[in-house]
């Protein structure tokens, strides 16, 4: 090796001192830097002395540094001659965990079971390896019940949402650039078997072909990380949870647009799937009702607006089943127009702002048919009133037609 000049051999003997071996990684020589004990040697991270990737050996053989420190660092030294020393380190030291701590999800004081949670609340206690496919339109509570049932039975649960562009390495993992090296990374996928915890798949229908890389772990089997030459077995208790607007069919009337057919290999990969449907009146209300408790809201005034709020919601949904409207009130939509009460402390200005989100004409419709259930209108009558103008609307829509037809044909 090039003789050290003065400087250099102080630099070698003060990181041997410190670290007590030869072998240093460029973050190990970055942090004693950092430590202001000496200037960055940048000769030390040149490749004659790089032996892996990231790592750099100290030159010692033919310098004159103390003869102390020297026989300290030789007796160090392998005794075999010239081992490659790249095999002297492990790929599996460079493999980081993403996750650390508890990560078992918060109990929500406000929540109120409903519809299946019970039946995904006993498969997530039993520790089961049991994949479950939940599907329902938006806002309606599906990951909310996997997330309350995980945090009711103390089960860890990572949560993972997925897109169009979701790939292998996202959810297996891959290598990463970390503190000025290569390192593997395990992705959420890895990390929940190795946790034994529940993996919440959240918005599956959104995924390309590339989710197959998951087919191996739905059948309750490890999968090869080719990657690192490393086999992940997965630990007692893990379990796959995927939610879905669609059942992986796509979505027939374009509303969830984005959505995929999912293969077919891959759904029947799911022993059950399961509906959710919006929580019914008396449970929608104990939930707004919880919510405005939660924010000191408990006049009378308040448990009334909470209870208009579900008779237009479900005036509304009753529409959307039949086709008269294009768009629903969610109950996620319910609790952010309560929590907009509780802020401006004005019912129409909540509702408006968070009807903003639709067209015009339906915003303005919504808004206008509150104010017919806040005024004391019952919902059969609303119903009724809506049938007429519809009819009213079509026969108009037909007198119409029929007027072109008799002016297109020259009578």
């Amino acid at each position: 090796m090039t003789t050290l000049n003065q400087d250099q051999l102080i630099q070698v003997e003060l990181l041997y001192k410190h670290y007590k071996k030869t072998d240093l990684t460029r973050s190990e020589i970055n942090d004693f830097v950092k430590s202001g004990k000496i200037k960055n040697p940048s000769w030390l991270k040149q490749d004659q002395y790089k032996v892996a990737r990231g790592v750099y050996a100290l030159p010692v053989d033919g310098n004159d540094i103390s003869s102390q420190v020297k026989e300290e660092i030789l007796s160090e030294l392998p005794k075999t001659e010239k081992a490659p020393v790249t095999e002297t380190v492990s790929q599996a030291a460079f493999i980081v965990s993403s996750l650390t701590g508890d990560i078992v999800p918060t109990k929500d004081p406000v929540f109120v079971p409903w519809g299946y949670f019970k039946d995904i609340k006993s498969i997530v206690s039993s520790k089961q390896f049991y994949p479950i496919f939940i599907t329902g339109l938006s806002g309606n509570g599906k990951t909310m019940n996997v997330s309350q049932a995980c945090a009711q039975a103390k089960r860890e649960c990572i949560r993972v949402n997925i897109t169009i562009e979701t790939d292998e390495d996202d959810l297996l993992g891959g290598y990463r650039l970390q503190e000025g090296q290569t390192v593997w990374q395990n992705g959420p996928v890895i990390e929940a078997m190795e946790r034994g915890a529940i993996l919440l798949l959240d918005e599956i229908d959104l995924a390309s072909n590339k989710i197959m890389c998951l087919q191996p772990i739905l059948e309750g089997n490890g999968v090869f990380l080719k990657k690192i030459n490393k086999f992940i077995k997965p630990a007692p208790g893990f379990n796959v949870i995927a939610t879905a607007n669609t059942k992986g069919q796509g979505s027939s009337d374009g509303k969830f647009i984005g959505t995929n057919i999912l293969n077919e290999a891959f759904l029947e990969r799911f022993p059950i799937t399961v509906e959710q449907a919006y929580p019914t009146n008396k449970i929608e209300s104990k939930i707004l009702l919880n919510v405005m408790s939660e924010k000191g809201l408990t006049k009378k005034d308040d448990t009334k607006f909470a209870d208009n709020l579900i008779t237009w919601a479900d005036i509304i949904r009753k529409t959307f089943y039949e086709g008269g409207v294009d768009e629903i009130i969610s109950t996620r939509r319910l609790v952010h127009i309560v929590e907009a009460y509780t802020i401006f402390k004005n019912k129409m200005k909540a509702i408006e702002m968070c009807t903003n989100r639709f067209d015009d004409d339906t915003k303005n419709s919504f808004v206008e048919l509150y104010t017919k259930v806040d005024a004391g209108a019952n919902a059969e009558s609303i119903m009724e009133d809506q049938k007429k103008s519809d009819l009213a609307e079509q026969m108009k829509d037909n007198d119409s037609e029929s007027d072109k037809d008799e002016d297109s044909s020259g009578y």
